[in-house]
């Protein structure tokens, strides 16, 4: 496999059906007659769980369309999709927790024209499970009206209508994507980042599956350290003003890592807006000027606050994940069961608390852990759901 479908791990299949769009595609563009007309439709919808590579199948398949090889990767018009700079492909990657009803209006009205450059108008919405009811109506609208030349790829967690509505579903043809194997992922780190093989094992097992999960691990020694630290939790849990102390150390350290991941760009984009309305100029209409834009400097600050309350969730979720990854290796250790351990460095440890709970207790821990993540999606503050999360971590 070669060209801009290789960035996809483990995902044959997906291969397959996305190679035969392009060219089917290509064949429209070209005014020949389609050999094969269901191969290539007007809406896409890719699902599959955290790291399986949605976004990335997406982006291939919005390159494999502009490109005229289908999908070469090595073109101008592969290249340029793939970075985010092709002017007829539009992405729509939220940066706070929903996707408004105007920014999904404004997008649809510049979809609907014809290919300014490339050969079809691509609307790609990553998390298209955060639309807003609003936005998803603006949306479905969109699709069942579709142009002769526009195409909507949208990418959610499942099928579910908690992430996309049973009318856009409906509308769109699905691509499923399974969690890539440890060895397919490891494979990559030590292909395309010269990761060595022992490194990269380990990497890939702890990743469960998520390539950009793993990536982190290999290279980034603060992320090893954050994953230490969550799989310490578990010993600390003593008692309950140990729990609360354990939650507020959790969330702490995820808000740190949000603040680090967005300060400088919060910086870069406040300083780019001042300089654009005006702030240091010298002329009679300076003071005034930056005096009437505080407005959209709220605006500004709104949407940097609403990004940092996602990062922050994202970075909590992803510890979440890691001391799930533990209590499940807890459980498999307690019933025997014929599966490799998530955090093998580790194994000792679960092991040794598999030996003191009864599978039973195991499983409600593993519970705690997945209801607190989805009491989080519901809005309850993280603070709440992670402290009632440690409670019953510690009680069993």
């Amino acid at each position: 496999m070669s060209g801009v479908f290789e960035a996809l791990v483990g995902q044959p299949d997906a291969v397959t059906t996305l190679s035969a769009a392009a060219r089917a595609a290509g064949e429209v563009v070209r005014g020949a007659v389609v050999s094969d007309p269901a191969a290539m439709t007007h809406a896409w919808l890719f699902t599959g769980p955290a790291g399986s590579g949605r976004s990335v199948a997406a982006r291939a398949l919005a390159a494999a369309l502009q490109c005229e090889f289908g999908g070469c990767g090595e073109c101008q018009a592969c290249h340029t999709t793939l970075v985010g700079t092709h002017p007829d492909v539009r992405f729509v990657v939220p940066e706070g927790l929903t996707i408004g009803v105007q920014e999904m209006r404004a997008l649809v009205l510049r979809a609907q024209g014809a290919p300014s450059l490339g050969r079809w108008q691509v609307l790609l919405v990553e998390d298209a499970d955060r639309l807003t009811e609003q936005a998803g109506n603006a949306l479905l609208k969109a699709i069942e009206e579709p142009p002769p030349r526009t195409v909507f790829l949208l990418c959610t967690p499942s099928t579910h209508p908690d992430d996309v509505s049973v009318t856009i579903r409906s509308r769109c043809r699905l691509i499923t994507l399974r969690q890539p194997s440890a060895d397919a992922v490891a494979a990559v780190l030590m292909q395309r980042d010269g990761t060595d093989p022992q490194r990269a094992g380990w990497a890939a097992a702890a990743a469960q599956g998520h390539v950009g999960r793993a990536r982190r691990l290999a290279n980034d020694p603060q992320a090893r350290s954050r994953r230490d630290a969550v799989l310490a939790i578990p010993r600390k849990l003593t008692g309950i003003g140990a729990c609360f102390e354990a939650a507020s150390a959790l969330i702490e350290a995820a808000e740190a890592e949000a603040a680090a991941t967005v300060s400088e760009l919060d910086a870069t984009e406040r300083t780019e807006l001042e300089t654009a309305l005006g702030a240091g100029g010298t002329g009679k209409g300076a003071a005034g000027a930056v005096r009437g834009a505080a407005g959209v400097l709220r605006d500004l600050e709104r949407k940097q606050k609403s990004r940092a309350t996602r990062v922050q969730r994202d970075s909590l979720d992803r510890a979440l994940i890691d001391l799930a990854g533990f209590y499940r290796d807890a459980l498999a250790r307690r019933i025997n069961a014929p599966v490799t351990p998530v955090h093998g460095d580790v194994a000792d440890v679960s092991a040794s608390a598999a030996q003191r709970w009864t599978p039973e207790s195991a499983l409600r821990r593993l519970e705690a852990i997945l209801a607190c993540r989805e009491a989080i999606e519901l809005n309850v503050k993280p603070k709440i759901a992670v402290e009632a999360m440690m409670l019953s971590l510690w009680r069993g």
